[in-house]
């Protein structure tokens, strides 16, 4: 009998530029415009120190990431390399946890989307909807029409957003403040809030290894790849670290962590004639909705691929590994996905899963650290303390975040367990039958 031939493999069309981009546009989308404020409740004016400590757990995550794509440069991330070093079940907590987390995250972003469109047109909660279910079926058609256009769309989204972020940078950094921010205000958090605010600002800066989900499609991936997902990270983190403290010196800490959204605040704060702050605000808003879809954009290509790779190896049904001769993407996984993120648009408000989504992915990455620690070979630019410092920087932040979080995420990783080994009992059982 003749060997079955191997799946397609998609194209590689994705350079430096474009990779680090999509990184870049995973990165600064609805967590920047929300983030903030969560974590400045946590941590009040120790916030800027949660932010260092999340951006060095990124970046140790990020380097493990970077060396072990530059290895297996296919489709599925995480869940890939776990496969190859620590084997099939920690692969399928690592799949898992990011294809659910990240769906929910999805969700949440869509509905983000449809509410800062809203405030633009008018529209009401049901419209808010509509709109992000339009956002999800135009999108999706765009990365069904290959990983090139995902490209295009994506620099043509984030390149204003972050003209946008500049800008409010340098007014909170150089504008005078409002006459009520008190520098002191906040001053009470204790030190260790910063523990569960870099957990929660984690959110923020999970998109940067987007591009090594799309590892099969990216050209020269044991260069390209280290150097797009690095680059986005420290262009990022420098975005970050200014709009923080310019938030922080701008609104104060208490006002900071009051405000659902501090960029608007901090518009509305500046005291600029009417006309000046409603057209002030009116960019802002336009500028969120946009970051929304440039990370919508990639995490829904993101989620796309990792379900393809488990498809392949059939921890979710094989069906979802089907990719199309023409453009050479995962069509069965990407309707799927989006399938998905529109029923939990439509059936109930998933705006407050950024600590859920969070400790799925801190799972994610110490997987990723873990199976980067198991590497003899390494480059010079990632030694391997910085695999177990990223490893156990993802377990403190994890087991800091808010415990609602914690056991919600605990339980579908359970779920998700029991159902693999369900299935592999009743694959057993069918093997042991046919072999009679």
């Amino acid at each position: 009998m003749p060997a079955a031939p191997p799946p397609p493999a998609l194209a590689r069309r994705l350079g430096t530029v474009d990779a680090a981009l999509i990184g870049v546009g995973s990165m600064v989308g609805a967590g920047v415009f929300v983030v903030f404020a969560p974590a400045a409740a946590a941590a009040g004016p120790w916030l800027p120190g949660a932010l260092l400590l999340a951006a060095l757990v990124a970046w140790c995550n990020a380097t493990s990431t970077a060396q072990l794509a530059a290895r297996y440069p296919a489709s599925g991330g995480t869940y890939l390399y776990a496969g190859h070093r620590l084997g099939a079940w920690p692969a399928f907590v690592a799949g898992w946890g990011f294809v659910t987390g990240k769906t929910a995250s999805a969700a949440a972003m869509a509905l983000t989307f449809g509410l800062y469109a809203a405030e633009l047109t008018g529209a009401d909660d049901a419209g808010a909807r509509l709109l992000a279910v339009a956002a999800i079926a135009g999108l999706t058609a765009v990365n069904l029409g290959g990983v090139s256009r995902t490209a295009r769309l994506t620099r043509l989204l984030v390149l204003p957003v972050l003209a946008v972020l500049l800008a409010l940078a340098v007014l909170l950094l150089t504008g005078q403040p409002p006459a009520a921010v008190r520098p002191g205000a906040g001053a009470a958090a204790p030190p260790w809030g910063v523990l569960p605010a870099a957990g929660l600002l984690f959110f923020a800066f999970a998109g940067y290894a987007r591009v090594a989900t799309l590892g099969e499609e990216v050209r020269d991936p044991a260069r390209t790849i280290p150097r797009a997902v690095l680059g986005a990270l420290a262009a990022t983190l420098l975005l970050y670290g200014l709009l923080a403290l310019g938030l922080l010196r701008f609104l104060g800490a208490e006002r900071l962590a009051d405000s659902p959204a501090p960029l608007l605040a901090a518009v509305r704060a500046a005291g600029w004639p009417e006309g000046a702050e409603a057209a002030g605000a009116a960019v802002v808003t336009a500028a969120a909705a946009l970051a929304t879809l440039g990370a919508l954009l990639a995490l829904v290509a993101g989620i796309s691929r990792t379900a393809l790779a488990m498809a392949r190896q059939r921890d979710l049904p094989a069906g979802l590994a089907a990719v199309s001769q023409r453009h050479r993407v995962p069509w069965a996984a990407e309707l799927a996905v989006a399938a998905v993120v529109v029923v939990l648009v439509l059936v109930g408000d998933v705006r407050t899963v950024i600590g859920f989504s969070s400790f799925g992915v801190l799972v994610y990455y110490a997987l990723a650290n873990l199976s980067a620690l198991t590497l003899a070979e390494r480059p010079g630019w990632a030694p391997r303390a910085v695999n177990a410092v990223g490893l156990a920087g993802c377990l403190l932040l994890a087991f800091t975040l808010p415990w609602a979080s914690v056991l919600t995420m605990l339980a579908v990783f359970a779920v998700g367990l029991a159902a693999r080994g369900l299935v592999l009992a009743r694959r057993r059982t069918r093997a042991r039958a046919d072999d009679r």
